[in-house]
């Protein structure tokens, strides 16, 4: 049987650690397979396509394809379809199809570490990352409310509308961080307060904290933020990005090849994958 191809694509692709993650994760599945990176400039997006990337088992996208690669490929599921954007693309059997892994991982990550979406959920910030948890939470039938600099109000507005017109019958409200108050049952960090090299930075107050129930925080850069540490401290059930970006890497091989995984191999892979990237 010969070496299956992967590769992850962006622009540019320096840093990134998804042939640390896949390498790893293809060892413990017992598949035989080459993970590289492949920096594609968007103006070459279509000439690589037929190229390189149709002639692949399968690959990753990153920053900037994630919307163009969406017209070259043959077929997108629903969820890639309903997000706009598409970040593992299947090849089988000549049919490339595009898949989004993020709102997966986001999902594992809480169900491995056992935070229960429900009750009050409250969103830090209103980019990308935010948008993606927002939808999920949105389509578990659960309000969501984005806390967010007095800056980015309308950003907030303009995603809380567009929640609900995607969504039938979604609860989705915003207020500035200073207005935010009251228990919260699931506290989610959207934004890179706390991230790398300002490790001592945190985006609400201590008394936010001290009242949310269960933390997530998307910063993989350190493995726990001031936020987590804080969090734990206090008995809240916590968990950090790289448990995301390990996980939404395990939904990624589930569609290449039906691999399935020990939550107890993923967590190790994530402490490990923190050294490596610490190590960098």
């Amino acid at each position: 049987m010969s070496t299956k191809k992967f590769a992850v694509i962006g622009h540019p692709i320096g840093h990134t650690m998804s042939p640390f993650i896949h390498t790893r994760l293809f060892a413990l599945s017992g598949v035989d397979a080459e993970y590289t990176k492949l920096d594609i400039a968007p103006e070459n997006l279509s000439e690589e396509y037929k190229n390189t990337l149709s002639k692949l088992d399968g690959y990753n996208i990153t920053i900037p394809h994630k919307q163009n690669i969406i017209p070259l490929i043959d077929e997108i599921d629903s969820k890639a379809k309903m997000y706009g954007s598409v970040n593992t693309v299947s090849n089988r059997e000549g049919v490339a199809k595009g898949y989004t892994t993020d709102p997966d991982g986001f999902l594992k990550a809480l169900d491995a570490s056992g935070i229960v979406l429900s009750g009050r959920v409250v969103i830090l910030g209103c980019g990308g990352v935010a948008r993606t948890m927002a939808y999920e939470i949105a389509l578990k039938n659960l309000p969501v409310l984005f806390a967010v600099r007095i800056e980015d109000i309308k950003i907030a507005e303009g995603l809380c509308d567009e929640i609900k017109r995607t969504i039938i019958g979604a609860k989705a409200d915003y207020c500035t961080i200073p207005e935010l108050g009251g228990d919260i049952d699931v506290l989610v960090n959207a934004t890179p307060i706390g991230m790398y090299p300002r490790v001592d930075a945190q985006p609400v107050s201590d008394s936010i904290i001290n009242k949310s129930a269960n933390v997530f925080d998307a910063i993989y850069n350190p493995l726990e933020t001031v936020l987590i540490k804080k969090a734990k401290a206090n008995g809240a059930k916590a968990v950090g990005g790289m448990s995301m970006l390990v996980w939404q890497a395990v939904v990624s091989h589930e569609h290449w090849d039906g691999s399935t995984y020990a939550v107890e191999d993923i967590n190790k892979l994530c402490l490990d994958s923190a050294n490596e990237l610490m190590s960098k």
